[in-house]
């Protein structure tokens, strides 16, 4: 199969993914670098196709998460979607830089970060929390997360925790 995302995901993994992604966006905001914008872009579509096969900085997480605590694992289809919305951000903010609309391209990559700095600080997933907004309203379809559909999701609803 060349297009994979796992069904389960290791919680401790991708905090350490978002991690890495604050890291080098915030770093690269900070110096006024370009490139590893474009860099971190990729890195979200590699995930978003192929789960963290393809991805360096998920390699690097998931080696490290193993050795520091045992996987907490989560559902993948929620995490996958926040990966899409990091990629067409990360992507639009480069696209925008090169097309001369450098403050547009900072605002994003900034969101970005923000969004990043949340999951791997506090676990709180934005793209998550959106998708399952999305699958309350039945925007997305019941059997895409069938664990979420059924109450189980592992992002609750604002202010269920």
């Amino acid at each position: 199969m060349i297009s994979y995302f796992p069904d389960r995901v290791n919680e401790h993994a991708a905090r350490l993914t978002a991690a890495g992604v604050a890291l080098v966006t915030g770093l690269s905001l900070a110096l006024g670098w370009t490139w590893p914008l474009a860099v971190v872009a990729l890195g979200f579509v590699a995930r978003v196709l192929f789960g963290p096969r393809l991805s360096v900085l998920s390699q690097l997480s998931s080696a490290l998460a193993l050795r520091l605590a045992a996987p907490k694992l989560v559902t993948g289809a929620p995490k996958r979607f926040a990966q899409g919305i990091g990629a067409a951000m990360m992507a639009a903010a480069v696209a925008s830089d090169l097309a001369g609309a450098p403050r547009l391209g900072l605002s994003l990559a900034a969101a970005v970060a923000a969004c990043a700095f949340l999951e791997a600080a506090f676990a709180f997933c934005v793209g998550c929390r959106i998708y399952g907004l999305l699958q309350r309203r039945g925007w997305i379809a019941a059997d895409a997360c069938p664990e979420c559909a059924g109450g189980q999701c592992p992002v609750p609803a604002p202010g269920a925790r």
